[in-house]
């Protein structure tokens, strides 16, 4: 079992490594900022502000925590000896940044054998810094977090995202369809970090997406449950890249069934 010594310890240094990336992204942006490479396809970038971001990260764990593991979105990958492991997405919302928008975040979980405990989404352009300690509630600043009150689907305001592989984004059109006459509206954001902080912080009734990462995931999750949401995949199942749903629990129960029907967990 984890201490809370060292939970408190491992959210202090996710704060500190999410504070000065975000400072990094916000205030070192190049005017002609340009893409660096593609991921998946090419309208999934990523930018030299990506690369700068991980490596700042990267550079404050390796100094702080030297035995722990990491996994990065930019290719990080290192086995620890500690039990703990760093998620890092340096700039979750690339896109958006590219363009100058301002939902974008960089988010950082800690893992401590195999669980996340700690989890730090900081959001420069809004000025907000969302934590969580697993069993320490979720928190924007100073204020703890509570996901929204109970509401019929049909009064639901709920985010998704697209992927960027064409023939995903057909099928995730097609549960669109299915979903958009059943809730109050749809909100596509484009950060998923940034769209499970605002079920957090009942700015959305619910959340959900195929094809998310680990990275994408680890620290959201963790903060959308602290804060009351029910988080998951397809019945019976963790979120995770088949499907991540997060959303109040009376919106959970009634949204779950609705997209593993309508086929959102494949392609």
């Amino acid at each position: 079992m984890i201490s809370e010594e060292l939970k408190a310890e491992l959210l202090d240094v996710g704060l500190e490594a999410a504070r000065r990336a975000g400072e990094l992204l916000r205030d070192g942006r190049p005017a002609d900022l340009a893409v660096a490479a593609t991921k998946s396809s090419p309208i999934d970038v990523v930018t030299e502000m990506d690369i700068a971001a991980e490596k700042l990260i990267t550079g404050i764990l390796a100094e702080r925590r030297p035995q722990d593991g990491l996994l990065g979105e930019e290719g990080a990958d290192v086995a620890g000896t500690s039990g703990v492991r760093w998620v890092v997405d340096p700039l979750d919302g690339t896109v958006n940044y590219l363009y100058g928008l301002p939902a974008w975040s960089v988010s950082i979980a800690a893992e401590y054998r195999g669980e996340t405990v700690a989890g730090v989404v900081e959001v420069p352009l809004r000025g907000e810094t969302f934590h969580a300690l697993l069993g320490g509630g979720a928190w924007l600043g100073a204020r703890r977090l509570a996901c929204r009150p109970a509401a019929p689907l049909d009064q639901a305001l709920v985010a998704t995202g697209f992927a960027y592989l064409q023939p995903r984004r057909a099928q995730q059109a097609k549960v669109g369809q299915r979903i958009i006459p059943l809730v109050r509206d749809i909100r596509r954001g484009g950060s998923a970090a940034v769209d499970l902080c605002d079920v957090a912080a009942g700015r959305l009734d619910g959340y959900y997406e195929r094809g998310l990462n680990p990275w994408d995931l680890a620290a959201g999750d963790l903060i959308a449950r602290e804060a009351g949401a029910v988080t998951g995949g397809r019945p019976g199942k963790p979120a995770s890249g088949e499907l991540a749903l997060a959303a109040t629990p009376a919106v959970f129960a009634s949204l779950q069934p609705l997209l593993d029907e309508a086929g959102a967990w494949h392609d």
